[in-house]
C-alpha cells in the first residue's frame, strides 16, 4: 500500500463533534425508525475524519449509530458497498438506512446496528493476556478473510467497489513514493538527513519485493489497528465483533493491513504475536519470508507519508520519528 493524500486525516485530532441539530437528526432517523424520536446523542470518540454518534432512541428503536460523511460525499457509498461485500466473512454493522447523496442540507449519512464491545485498544489497555491473545489470533483470522476479496489490479477504491488510479504509476512505485515524501519540507523539517538518506536506503534495498507486493490485488482495510477493531466475549472467547472504517480501504498487499496493525508490537515483550499471525495463516492468509521485518518496511511507507504533514501534532511527530528509527535499526521501540 501507498499511503497518499487520502490518508492525511489520520493523524489529525478530532475537534468537537456535534450532532445536527434537532430538526435534521429527527428528519434522519425517521428515514429508517418513522415513528421514534431521539432521547439522545452522544459522540463516539473513534472517527477521525467523519462523524460518527450513538443515537438512544425512544419507543422499540433502541440504539444505533449515525456516521455521517463530512469530507468526501463519495467515500459513504464506497463504504456501503464494501460492507455489502465482505458481510458474508467478516464481522461489520448491519447497515440499516443510507442516504449515499445526502438528504436536504445534511452531507451523506449511514444509520447502522450499534455493535456491543470494546475496541481492541480498550482491550489491551486492560493487561489480560489471555484476552488479547485471543482477540490477537480472530483479528489475523479477520484479516485472513478480508483478503479474500480480490480485484482485477492493484489501485485506489472508489464506490462500487470499483478499482480507480493505480497507487503510483510506474515502475518501483513504493520506493519512488517514498523518495517524493524525502522531498518534502516538512518531513525534512523533522527528519535529520542522515536518517533520511537511511530511509531511502532501507527501502531501495528492499525494491524487488516491494515491487512484487505492489502487484498484489487483495482487498485492504488501510487502517486495520487496533481503534477500528471492536471486539467482545463470545462462547468464552474474545473475537472481533466489527471491523469499522473502511474509507481508507484500497486494492494491494494485505501486508499493509498486517504492518498496520503490528506497529507498537515488541520483539522483547509481544502482546499480539504469535496469535495475530498464527490466526492470520490458519485463516488462510500468507506471510513471506523475513515477513516481520519486511512488513516494517512497508508501514515505514506510511510513516513517512505522515511525516510530510504540516498539521502533524508534535508530540505525534515524536512517536512516529521513534518508529522510524527503530525500523532503520532493526529494533523494538523506546516509547
Amino acid at each position: 500500500m501507498i499511503p497518499g493524500a487520502p490518508h492525511q486525516a489520520r493523524w489529525v485530532r478530532p475537534g468537537t463533534r456535534r450532532a445536527p441539530e434537532a430538526p435534521a437528526l429527527q428528519r434522519i432517523v425517521h428515514t429508517a425508525f418513522p415513528g421514534c424520536r431521539v432521547a439522545a446523542a452522544q459522540p463516539l470518540a473513534d472517527g477521525l475524519r467523519n462523524a460518527n454518534f450513538k443515537l438512544h432512541l425512544d419507543s422499540a428503536g433502541g440504539v444505533a449509530v449515525l456516521r455521517i460523511y463530512q469530507h468526501d460525499a463519495s467515500l459513504c457509498q464506497k463504504e456501503l458497498d464494501l460492507m455489502r461485500l465482505v458481510a458474508g466473512s467478516v464481522p461489520v454493522p448491519e447497515v440499516i438506512h443510507a442516504e449515499p447523496r445526502g438528504l436536504d442540507d445534511v452531507p451523506p449519512f449511514v444509520l447502522m446496528s450499534y455493535v456491543e464491545g470494546i475496541s481492541f485498544r480498550e482491550l489491551k489497555r486492560g493487561g489480560d493476556s489471555d484476552a488479547i491473545a485471543q482477540a490477537a489470533y480472530s483479528a489475523g483470522a479477520t484479516l485472513a478473510a478480508l483478503g479474500r476479496a480480490i480485484f482485477e489490479r492493484s489501485g485506489w477504491l472508489g464506490p462500487g467497489p470499483a478499482v480507480g488510479a493505480p497507487l503510483l504509476a510506474g515502475a518501483d512505485p513504493m520506493p519512488r513514493f517514498v523518495d517524493r515524501c524525502l522531498e518534502s519540507a516538512d518531513l525534512a523539517g523533522r527528519v535529520p538527513a542522515e536518517l533520511r538518506r537511511a530511509i531511502h536506503s532501507l527501502v531501495w534495498s528492499f525494491a524487488p519485493e516491494l515491487a512484487h507486493a505492489s502487484d498484489e490485488a487483495r482487498l485492504v482495510h488501510g487502517d486495520f489497528n487496533k481503534r477500528n477493531l471492536l471486539v467482545k466475549l463470545i462462547a468464552g472467547r474474545w473475537q472481533v465483533a466489527a471491523v469499522l472504517d473502511w474509507e481508507f480501504a484500497i486494492s494491494g498487499s494485505p501486508l499493509a493491513d498486517v504492518a498496520n496493525f503490528l506497529r507498537y508490537e515488541r520483539a522483547r515483550r509481544p502482546l499480539a504475536e504469535p496469535h495475530f499471525s498464527n490466526g492470520f495463516l490458519e485463516g488462510g492468509g500468507t506471510l513471506p519470508r523475513e515477513w516481520r521485518r519486511f512488513s516494517r518496511v512497508i508501514d515505514l511507507i506510511a510513516l513517512c507519508e505522515s511525516l510530510t504533514r504540516d498539521e502533524l501534532p508534535d508530540d505525534v511527530a515524536v512517536d512516529l520519528m521513534e518508529l522510524v528509527r527503530a525500523t532503520i535499526e532493526d529494533r523494538d521501540l523506546r516509547l
